[in-house]
């Protein structure tokens, strides 16, 4: 484990060099990882883990994603069980079910965590919100969390190609006394770039702030904004798509991420650098109340009581169906339809 410094901050970084795979093998010998959830983190995780040599076996309640997981080769009745029986055959229990199946599933899954296991989560919502969501593990088990910062799809995708997902890493719960090792082991496992340091807590309250922040619903909520005053004041859907959308993904992102912001602006033109810098600071004014008030929802609970709420009601499908439809369905990411398919990839 080396410190490294972060814009002055020293922060405890994990790379594949300090902990490699052979080393993570040797630190989960004799375990049987059990991935319980086979829909956003699951199939990325489970089969990173089994293409990487540890013994994996996944835990899926009937549908769709059972089928998916036997069309990825996991065998009913050999490496794939009910969720229940996974979880009674596993050392290592990953709860990689969405939050709402975790409090529905969890009376079924709890008698299972016996003494001596390990009980792994990709995500702090379940136990920092235990008040909220019920789920508080066994005294007498190991409780450790890895969470990738991406999609399950980039997990898998970025690992297939030889590379990896920045993960972050805690220990809620040590009772073996190699509960880090454990954690490090599976953060390596799963194919992370490298894993840096948390708490439970801390992962929830960002990981709920930055999705609907900048990850999603601030960005969805400006590009619409700066789409329809381009629309209402004459320019096509391509020109307004284009210069809202198209341009920062294709184009300027993929600097960012590379270079970052500092270096794309002092590599674009001067008049782009001069309009960036006059008005980053009214748009800074402007959003940082908004993400004050999201960051005291999140970190008072509220946030996660009213996801709670939301996904428990028996109408909640419909509803988000009917939801995403209207987004899918709206002129601007049409227009992005039309344009992927003139991207001369296609994509």
């Amino acid at each position: 484990m080396a410190k490294m410094n972060f814009g002055g901050v020293e922060e405890n970084v994990v790379t594949r060099e300090e902990f490699p795979v052979v080393k993570a093998l040797e630190a989960l010998k004799g375990e049987t990882i059990a991935v319980l959830g086979y829909g956003v983190q699951g199939p990325g995780q489970a089969c990173n883990l089994r293409d990487n040599g540890f013994h994996v076996i996944v835990g899926q309640r009937p549908g769709k994603t059972y089928e998916k997981a036997v069309a990825d080769g996991w065998v009913p009745g050999e490496t794939l069980f009910s969720l229940e029986e996974a979880a009674e055959r596993g050392t290592v229990i990953c709860m990689l079910l969405s939050d709402a199946a975790q409090i529905q599933c969890w009376p079924q899954i709890k008698p299972h965590l016996t003494a001596g296991k390990t009980l792994y989560f990709s995500h702090g919502f379940a136990i920092t919100w235990s008040d909220r969501t019920g789920i508080v593990p066994p005294k007498d088990i190991d409780v450790i969390l890895v969470a990738p910062k991406g999609s399950g799809t980039s997990l898998r995708t970025l690992f297939v190609e030889g590379r990896g997902i920045n993960s972050s890493y805690a220990v809620y719960q040590d009772v073996s006394g190699r509960a880090l090792d454990k954690t490090l082991a599976i953060g390596i496992g799963i194919g992370s770039g490298y894993l840096f340091e948390t708490t439970v807590e801390r992962e929830a309250v960002s990981d709920l702030t930055g999705e609907r922040g900048s990850l999603m619903g601030a960005i969805q909520g400006l590009f619409a904004a700066q789409y329809e005053v381009l629309r209402e004041h004459g320019h096509t859907p391509s020109e307004a798509f284009n210069e809202t959308v198209e341009e920062l993904t294709q184009s300027l992102m993929p600097l960012v991420a590379q270079r970052g912001m500092d270096w794309m602006y002092a590599n674009c033109s001067t008049t782009a650098q001069r309009g960036a810098l006059d008005w980053m600071g009214p748009f800074h004014d402007a959003v940082k109340p908004v993400v004050e008030k999201l960051y005291d929802e999140v970190k008072t609970g509220r946030e996660a009581q009213r996801s709670i709420d939301s996904n428990s009601k028996p109408d909640y499908r419909v509803k988000l169906e009917a939801e995403l439809k209207a987004l899918r369905e709206s002129e601007l990411w049409q227009t992005a339809v039309t344009v992927r398919g003139l991207r001369p990839e296609g994509v």
